[in-house]
């Protein structure tokens, strides 16, 4: 079965990624969440991507708010695909925009793939589609889903 992993930077971040998890359970695609910092567990950063793969991962979520270093520092750390989910924090104008450009600037060399803010859901569909180019199980159950939207 295809595994993902979603990374939460924060315990707040968690309510915005349930209907990632939803929906990657809704494909039938295995996921484990975790919550670990960028700024305030490196270490446990580092340790998790550097083994993700050996580990059976085949795609990263990662989800974080403001300076949202945490799927830019995944990223440079594995060859896995890396889906960057920008989290709105506060409520100020610009909320989640620090966090949106924060995983779209990356450098050259380091791609991360971002979605809106607030975008798990679509962080999910992206990594669903990445796993269908291998697992049969999961393009079927990805057309399927498309195919119930368009009725919708």
């Amino acid at each position: 079965m295809p595994r993902v992993a979603v990374l939460a930077g924060s315990k707040s971040d968690l309510p915005v990624l349930e209907p990632c998890i939803q929906t990657l359970t809704d494909l039938g695609i295995d996921r484990e969440l975790h919550v670990m910092s960028a700024h305030r567990s490196p270490a446990k950063v580092q340790q998790f991507a550097a083994a993700a793969a050996d580990n059976g991962f085949e795609v990263i979520i990662a989800a974080a708010g403001m300076a949202a270093h945490l799927p830019g520092v995944v990223a440079s750390m594995t060859t896995l695909p890396v889906i960057g989910v920008p989290i709105a924090s506060g409520s100020h104008a610009a909320s989640g925009l620090d966090a949106l450009l924060s995983i779209a600037q990356m450098p050259p060399g380091v791609p991360v793939a971002c979605v809106a803010i607030n975008g798990a859901k679509n962080a999910a569909l992206l990594a669903a589609a990445i796993l269908a180019l291998k697992h049969p199980e999961v393009r079927e159950a990805l057309e399927r889903l498309r195919r119930d939207q368009a009725t919708a």
